[in-house]
């Protein structure tokens, strides 16, 4: 081999392995420190606002007749880094894991980018269904494995972190 290809090969060989350094820092990097959980710097914004009392959602119009009397309203975080935390049930889609754009980002090593999500049926009744989790959803200690509907107050788990539909 002529001394200009051995060159181009061990700069070749150089740029890779940086590469591969510089990856793996990202990773680590991004293992240790995790998303950017944006729903923080709203509770922040909103601790600098004073309190405004809530109102009760309205039931949505063209809905078969709005809310059965005793559905749950909420959506409570009662364990976990978000503990407190609360969502109201409007009716849409709510999806729950580590990436950024969830309803509810979970900042648990236990839970996956795209964990679970709950959502209404026809009927009115909530369902929570597993999104293929790697370490799985909890229903009353029981994994999903299917949709299933939510009982008012049934502990839902992911990881370490624990919801509950409430009225």
């Amino acid at each position: 081999m002529s001394e200009l290809t051995l060159t181009v090969m061990r700069l070749g060989f150089l740029a890779v392995l940086w590469l591969f350094v510089i990856v793996t820092v990202q990773v680590i990097r991004s293992d240790l420190f995790g998303t950017r959980v944006t729903q923080r710097a709203t509770r922040r914004d909103e601790s600098r606002r004073p309190p405004q009392p809530r109102q009760a959602p309205q039931p949505a119009a063209g809905r078969g007749g709005g809310r059965r009397r005793g559905a749950p309203t909420k959506l409570v975080v009662t364990e976990g880094s978000l503990t407190g935390t609360t969502v109201a049930l409007q009716g849409q889609t709510i999806t729950l894991g580590r990436a950024h754009d969830s309803t509810i980002v979970l900042d648990d090593d236990y839970a996956s980018s795209r964990h679970a999500r709950i959502y209404p049926d026809r009927d009115g009744q909530w369902i929570v269904e597993d999104l293929g989790s790697t370490n799985g959803t909890y229903l009353d200690r029981t994994r999903l494995t299917t949709p299933t509907p939510i009982p008012p107050g049934a502990p839902i788990r992911i990881g370490k972190t624990v919801i509950e539909l409430r009225k």
